[in-house]
């Protein structure tokens, strides 16, 4: 057969996350990853723990952005207020049905970022209202 007429090779890749028993496989392998997302996913720092204190933290750090308060250049930070205002409003359902269910720690360290963040959300309105 000359090479022209020859079938083109076919490869074939097994993408089951179980066993042929139906036990789930350790460490599943992804073969649609490339090698460059490998070595980035390598280099990555990993993850913090699932956390109260972490969720807090993430809500907190999305509202500042939102505030304005960080941002990726010193000159470029926008401010989205309804979208501040919502981050705000999440942690305080948040506390409101956590109430009598956290550590003193876990307490403190969300009434004081609500407390802070109103704060900061209402002076960026204030700084709004005094733009001319």
């Amino acid at each position: 057969m000359s090479e022209e007429n020859r079938d083109p090779e076919i490869k074939v890749t097994d993408r089951r996350r179980f066993s042929p028993e139906g036990d789930p496989l350790d460490d599943p392998v992804d073969p649609v990853e490339t090698e460059p997302e490998q070595a980035e996913r390598a280099q990555a720092p990993p993850m913090p723990p699932a956390s109260f204190e972490f969720l807090v933290i993430s809500l907190r750090w999305q509202a500042e952005m939102q505030l304005g308060m960080h941002g990726p250049v010193e000159g470029d930070r926008r401010q989205d207020l309804d979208g501040a205002r919502h981050s705000i409003d999440l942690l305080g359902v948040l506390q409101e049905k956590t109430k009598g269910n956290l550590t003193w720690e876990e307490q403190r360290l969300l009434e004081n970022s609500l407390t802070e963040l109103r704060f900061r959300f209402v002076q960026a309105v204030e700084q709004t209202r005094q733009k001319p």
